[in-house]
């Protein structure tokens, strides 16, 4: 079992590239996880977890992330994606995530909405929200990625 991270922070971006995986690397590296080997989790922010906003984490880490992501090779696509993270008290957190062929606001708009309804089924209050949104207009290739990784 892995120790339970301690840290979080969320990003989100758009890029372009020659093909699918190369739009997918570019987006992660325009967000600053690239470089990375990420390990995709489910949505459940640990306890305690507190927010940085600078990732402190050596090429190569294995890291904890959950994220959404959406690829179009149609030019003029408008691509989003958001993720989400709503805070309790004392207790664990939310994370949401979306993509979809949208506007930026759509994207906040839905996972805000999602954050909600996870906070609605657990019985739990939701005490803050922080969202990340990244939108792209597609030229050849290209992907909205949005992440929150988590490390320890």
């Amino acid at each position: 079992m892995w120790p339970i991270p301690g840290k979080y922070t969320m990003v989100a971006a758009g890029a372009e590239g020659p093909t699918r995986l190369n739009a997918f690397d570019n987006a992660l590296l325009a967000a600053g996880i690239g470089n990375l080997n990420l390990v995709r989790v489910s949505s459940i922010l640990p306890p305690g977890a507190v927010y940085h906003p600078v990732l402190e984490i050596p090429p190569g880490s294995l890291v904890p992330v959950a994220y959404g992501y959406i690829i179009s090779e149609v030019p003029g696509d408008c691509l989003a994606a958001a993720v989400g993270v709503g805070l309790s008290r004392n207790s664990f957190g939310v994370i949401m995530e979306f993509a979809g062929r949208c506007s930026a606001e759509a994207a906040r708009e839905a996972v805000l909405a999602m954050v909600h309804e996870a906070f609605a089924v657990r019985g739990l209050e939701l005490v803050e929200t922080k969202l990340a949104v990244a939108e792209h207009r597609v030229q050849r290739v290209g992907c909205a990625l949005a992440a929150v990784p988590l490390w320890f």
